[in-house]
C-alpha cells in the first residue's frame, strides 16, 4: 500500500497533532539535526520544539542520538525523522479505529437513544429514565431516536477499513 502525502499528513497529525507537520518537514531527508537548529527553523521556543519532537518519538516517528556539550556539560539531541515508520503508524491508527467502530457499532444495536427536539444531548434509555426523559441541557422532551442509519453508516466505514487493510 503506498500511502499519499495528503494521507501520510493526516497521519501524522492524527497520532502528534497538526503543530508538527512543520517540524516534519523540515526533517525530511535529514538526519541527526540539532534540536535547537529545528527550533530555529520552525521559529518556535526549544520548549515547544521538544515537546513535539517528544510527541513524534512516542509514535515513533522520530528518532534521537544525545552528546553531551563539553563546554556545557549539557546533552543535546540530534533528531532524524523515520518515513519508514509512517505505513506501520497509519495501520495501527486503522485497527484502532476499526475497533472503536465496532464497539460503537455494538453500542448502537443493543441500545435506544434518546434526544431533544433541539439536539442538545443524546442519551441512552437509562439515562434518559434518569432524567425522567427531560433533556437535561433544556428541559423538552426526549424522544426515541431512529439509529438505523447510524448503523448503516458504522457499518459502511468499518467495511471501507477492512478493505483498506487487506488490500
Amino acid at each position: 500500500m503506498r500511502l499519499s502525502n495528503k494521507m501520510v499528513e493526516a497521519t501524522i497529525s492524527e497520532a502528534a497533532g497538526q503543530d508538527v507537520l512543520p517540524l516534519v518537514a523540515f526533517l525530511k531527508n535529514k538526519k541527526n539535526i540539532s534540536e535547537f537548529k529545528i527550533a530555529e527553523a520552525i521559529e518556535r521556543e526549544i520548549n515547544e520544539t521538544r515537546n513535539m519532537l517528544y510527541r513524534l518519538h512516542e509514535v515513533n516517528l522520530v528518532s534521537f542520538t544525545r552528546k553531551k556539550d563539553k563546554q556545557k556539560g549539557w546533552y543535546i539531541y540530534y533528531w532524524t525523522y523515520r518515513p519508514n515508520m509512517i505505513k506501520h503508524l497509519y495501520t495501527n491508527l486503522r485497527k484502532d479505529r476499526l475497533e472503536k467502530l465496532r464497539e460503537r457499532l455494538d453500542r448502537e444495536k443493543s441500545s435506544n437513544f434518546f434526544m431533544c427536539s433541539n439536539q442538545c444531548i443524546r442519551l441512552d434509555f437509562e439515562q434518559a429514565m434518569n432524567f425522567e426523559f427531560k433533556c437535561p441541557e433544556c428541559g423538552e422532551i426526549m424522544n426515541h431516536e431512529e439509529n438505523e442509519q447510524k448503523i448503516q453508516e458504522i457499518e459502511k466505514e468499518i467495511a471501507n477499513i477492512e478493505k483498506e487493510l487487506s488490500a
